[in-house]
């Protein structure tokens, strides 16, 4: 008898779960610091409804995941982002969209996609939003996590809205792109201290491409035009819609924050694909941007003959820029894989000492078996380990209210423990990482695997 392919985005903890719940006190093992006062928030797909045709974890309608933490005490709550898409679905009692690894369902009477507001999370103006790159953001009330609906800036949003779109800490500004798959591609917005989208510019390049993320130093905006390229005419052909050209440059543009197509700068550097930015800032001349770096990706493609055995396996990189000589220079950080890389962002745009980034395991799925610490002044790392059989996800950054030092703060991040087949929240302190998590919340049902989170204060 021929077996079944199983879908690895929909068994394990990859599943997803069908309640949402409300907790009281939780249990804690160790002791939450009275000073950890806030809410930890993490996004991230969990389907409705079984999926029509192939299922990618990108499908899945967004689920956020909230714990509240307040005097040494913690409460859970978990709820999907109730978007135009979930509502229609809901109705219906069934999956209306196909996803991704399906062709565009071009005569849906609902549109030929759906804004599953899935991906990451923004707090900005004192207003949480659900991100989706696709679509626009959904405004979330907090803490019961409910959705009061799409926020389109009265009107003005004219694009898509990156899933990482940056804040200022200084300034309070944010800064957000979209792209598409029409000229001009990119579309790049500011949005004032006080919720205001000021102005939105185009950004020309020469193809249309997958841009998942950028990066913001104190005075300038940094695009990755990478080689993951859109095209109707591979699709025409039997090809894959999305894919990596390992034969074409990376192309980094750089320009003034307030500027405009008009002045912006390309630097070329080998071909290579970065799905997230940890930080970047100026010194001098330069420009310095750190990433985690893979050579290529086979992101979407469900053909092996398309896939790159040694694609998806990101490190971390330094670039510098060299504003005055044109000069670009790239370095690898570190032989160990990692991805979500985060940090303390009261300094986003500006020279860090420190950054976070989840360490993958060795596994066919993106499974994170501990988080690293990289002092980029000395050229060290620390590794905390989750544990045998004990996965993680992004390790947020919550910064001490009353700290001095850039780490005086906590990493707080979801665990499930394959052993036990249960969830839990850890916080591990970040000036000493190696050691055991100081707390760990227990958490009454399981969390599935997810994407990005973020810490209100």
């Amino acid at each position: 008898m021929a077996s079944i392919a199983v879908n690895p985005y929909l068994e394990s903890n990859f599943a997803p779960i069908a309640t949402e719940i409300t907790t009281d006190t939780l249990e804690v093992m160790g002791k939450l610091p009275p000073e950890l006062s806030g809410m930890f928030v993490r996004n991230g797909p969990n389907p409705q409804w079984s999926p029509i045709g192939q299922y990618h974890w990108f499908d899945g309608d967004g689920m956020l995941h909230g714990v509240e933490i307040s005097n040494g005490k913690a409460t859970y709550r978990n709820r999907y982002v109730k978007t135009r898409g979930w509502k229609i679905e809901n109705e219906a009692g069934k999956a209306v969209w196909s996803g991704l690894l399906e062709p565009p369902q071009m005569d849906n009477p609902h549109g030929p996609g759906k804004n599953t507001a899935n991906t990451a999370l923004v707090w900005h103006n004192q207003q949480l939003l659900a991100l989706w790159e696709g679509g626009a953001p959904h405004h979330i009330s907090i803490p019961d996590l409910a959705t009061i609906g799409e926020h389109t800036y009265n009107d003005k949003l004219v694009s898509a809205f990156t899933a990482h779109p940056k804040v200022d800490p200084v300034t309070g500004e944010m800064m957000f792109f979209g792209y598409g798959f029409r000229p001009p591609y990119v579309q790049y917005g500011i949005v004032s201290d006080q919720g205001e989208l000021l102005r939105t510019v185009p950004i020309e390049i020469p193809v249309a491409v997958m841009m998942h993320d950028f990066a913001i130093t104190e005075n300038y905006t940094i695009f990755m035009d990478l080689p993951l390229t859109f095209s109707p005419e591979r699709m025409m052909r039997g090809e894959p819609m999305l894919m990596f050209e390992s034969d074409c440059p990376s192309r980094f543009g750089i320009m003034p924050r307030h500027g405009d197509n008009s002045n912006i700068r390309w630097f070329e550097s080998p071909p290579c694909y970065v799905f997230h930015t940890l930080n970047a800032y100026e010194t001098g001349d330069e420009v310095v941007l750190i990433a985690c770096r893979m050579s290529s990706t086979n992101v979407l493609v469900s053909q092996d003959t398309y896939r790159d055995p040694q694609g998806d396996i990101p490190f971390l990189h330094r670039w510098r820029f060299n504003l005055s000589t044109g000069k670009v220079t790239e370095e690898r950080l570190d032989d160990v894989p990692g991805e979500f890389p985060r940090v303390n962002e009261n300094l986003l745009g500006r020279k860090t000492q420190y950054g976070y980034v989840g360490k993958m395991a060795h596994s066919q799925n993106p499974l994170f078996d501990g988080v690293i610490k990289y002092d980029f002044e000395n050229g060290k790392s620390q590794t905390h380990e989750f544990g045998k059989n004990r996965y993680g996800g992004e390790s947020v950054f919550a910064p001490h209210p009353h700290g001095t030092a850039e780490d005086q703060g906590w990493l707080v991040t979801f665990v499930y423990d394959e052993n036990s087949q249960t969830s839990e929240l850890v916080v591990i302190n970040a000036q000493d990482i190696t050691n055991e998590p100081i707390a760990r919340v227990m958490i009454p049902q399981r969390v599935p695997y997810g994407f990005h989170g973020i810490w209100i204060s």
